[in-house]
């Protein structure tokens, strides 16, 4: 049942999308609307513009866009009806008693409470008999009963059928159950067996206190290490971290970025509350975006070994498209952070952390590694590959400051250093201009095609629907001027015959066309569609009169269309062919 106009409209004046929008990205006032950097991308020009005059984003970079419903969905992994309701908790507003939730919203609940109710089995299990050596497990990792329990770790038995047959007794379905990857089908009988066997547990939790997913760990060294919970209707592993929902409060502006479950725990345990890590995947770029929504500063310590080297380098790249200040760690003897705090305590970890280099100096340590620099064509094949980290600075402080260090360690001129740096610089933002061109074109036409993708088949008359439709969102009083005299079959696209249709029909009603209203029947892509739309209406800031315009454009290209047989054409019919043709080579 679709939500109350009154509701969604309250919902709106309460949630004022630049007051929403700025608890979760660093926007700046540029004239009527704001702009920042994306947090669906990365990038370091900002192309994210916020419309405080009609309540919508748009990212000229990735095509993102859309209404405060849309933004949440995106930004906090939801779907359309919990994000409504995030949003009315954030306003204080209740939701309407007579709203049911649809389909995936049920299930994401459902999803949620199974792997609360495991998260308690596991950890009954743990202090159970059958849980005495899992227990142990933990205790000779230096973890206290406390750590334990703040976390919630639990023990998963070696058995086929325990966690399924306690979550049956609680209500929950077999389908339920598969869906939350707590248990699968057998290839061989089809019978349900659960997943997590014979394993220490570590719920996954978000940041609003829900468990959303599990990683469990074997106790001895067979493999696979570890197995982690999939991707569900509750959790997708690119788009949390491990105990954020802990560190977000604790982090003062500064994350620690572990490589593992264990590390983080040991750091929590050792005072470092403000330790995370990504979720049995790699560091992606929807990390890095996370860390820069709680931090300003990330402190990243991976394993010395070449995956946890390459993993630092692949980080530090993600993280600096975000701003966000890196600092690395290098852990004496290639140690783990688990293990370097119980050999050496915490004070002395401390210290590793105050005396962490930054990005750029750890990248220039580890090229220095790679030269034997007492010789002359080493020494010349690190310069350049140093000038070459040194010229992704954007500061000419920095610059400055690194050249002269390198002057003083390899003694050579400081204005050679500067100048190869310079080129470097030039030669990267050539091809970065040429690349974000070509992007920005690419997924202009990609989110056209995606959401309408008759547009590339009929591209004037989607140019001019595009217009047409922009202006009536913009100015909802216009749609009066085009009902009688532009039919909604005559519409050439589908995509578009449909919102032009939903116009009418809503107006016609007396109801609001805001996009708000829009947001439970469009995708995200659909949205960023007509969000450019808008845009673009509101940058163009037309005149009623240039609806006709539009129009005529449309009814000649729906007539051109239909005209199968050029013989059988009028000859007005004829002319106003010619003259389409001509327009549309202008």
């Amino acid at each position: 049942m679709p939500l109350p106009d009154s509701f969604l409209q309250e919902l709106t004046q309460r949630n004022p999308i630049e007051s929403l929008i700025s608890g979760y990205v660093q926007v700046k006032r540029r004239g009527r609307n704001l702009v920042g950097l994306c947090p669906f991308h990365g990038e370091k020009t900002p192309s994210f513009t916020v419309y405080p005059e009609n309540n919508s984003f748009y990212c000229f970079g990735c095509g993102a866009g859309g209404d405060v419903i849309t933004f949440i969905k995106r930004i906090e992994n939801l779907d359309y009806r919990d994000a409504v309701k995030f949003l009315a908790d954030r306003a204080g507003m209740k939701m309407p008693e007579n709203d049911v939730d649809d389909t995936m919203s049920r299930l994401r609940t459902r999803v949620l409470e199974a792997n609360r109710e495991a998260a308690r089995f596991f950890h009954a299990s743990l202090y159970s008999p059958a849980g005495i050596e899992a227990l142990d497990y933990f205790h000779r990792r230096g973890y206290t009963d406390s750590t334990i329990r703040r976390f919630g770790l639990g023990y998963a038995t070696d058995d086929f059928n325990s966690l399924r047959d306690a979550l049956r007794k609680k209500g929950f379905k077999d389908e339920e159950l598969t869906l939350a990857f707590l248990c699968a089908r057998s290839r061989r009988n089809n019978s349900l067996y659960d997943i997590f066997r014979n394993r220490v547990m570590i719920p996954i939790i978000d940041i609003r206190g829900n468990v959303i997913a599990f990683g469990g760990r074997v106790l001895d060294d067979s493999k696979p290490k570890y197995i982690n919970t999939s991707d569900t209707p509750a959790f997708k592993k690119t788009q949390n971290l491990f105990a954020l929902n802990v560190a977000k409060a604790s982090a003062g502006q500064q994350l620690i970025l572990c490589e593992g479950y264990m590390d983080v725990i040991a750091l929590h345990q050792a005072g470092f509350s403000n330790a995370v890590a990504a979720l049995g995947t790699s560091f992606t770029a929807d990390h890095a975006r996370l860390v820069a929504r709680y931090a300003k500063e990330a402190i990243l310590i991976f394993d010395a070994d070449t995956a946890g080297q390459k993993g630092t380098q692949r980080a530090i790249g993600l993280l600096r498209e975000t701003g966000v200040d890196i600092r690395v760690v290098t852990i004496p003897d290639g140690k783990d952070p688990d293990e370097f705090i119980r050999k050496n305590g915490a004070d002395r970890f401390r210290v590793l952390l105050e005396r962490s280099a930054n990005d750029v100096e750890y990248r220039l340590i580890r090229a220095g590694q790679k030269y034997d620099l007492s010789q002359a064509g080493d020494k010349v094949n690190f310069l350049r590959e140093a000038s070459e980290i040194l010229s992704e600075l954007q500061s000419p402080v920095e610059r400055d400051v690194y050249a002269g260090k390198l002057s003083a360690q390899m003694d050579v001129r400081k204005d050679a250093i500067l100048q190869q740096i310079q080129r470097f610089a030039a030669q990267k933002r050539r091809q970065q201009e040429k690349k974000q061109l070509g992007n920005l074109v690419q997924k202009a036409e990609g989110l056209t095609a995606q959401a309408n993708p008759e547009a590339k088949t009929y591209p004037r008359a989607a140019a001019a629907e595009e217009a047409l439709l922009g202006m009536l969102m913009l100015h909802p009083d216009r749609i009066r001027r085009v009902r009688e005299t532009l039919p909604p079959e005559k519409i050439v696209t589908a995509f578009n015959r449909g919102v032009y249709s939903w116009l009418l029909e809503r107006d016609a009603a007396g109801l609001s066309v805001d996009l708000i209203h829009m947001a439970e029947s469009y995708s995200d892509s659909e949205m960023g569609y007509l969000s450019r739309m808008l845009r673009d209406a509101q940058e163009r800031r037309e005149s009623p009169e240039e609806l006709a315009n539009y129009e005529r454009v449309i009814l000649q290209e729906q007539q051109m269309m239909h005209a199968v047989d050029p013989t059988e054409l009028t000859p007005e019919q004829i002319q106003a062919a010619l003259k389409a043709l001509r327009d549309s080579k202008k």
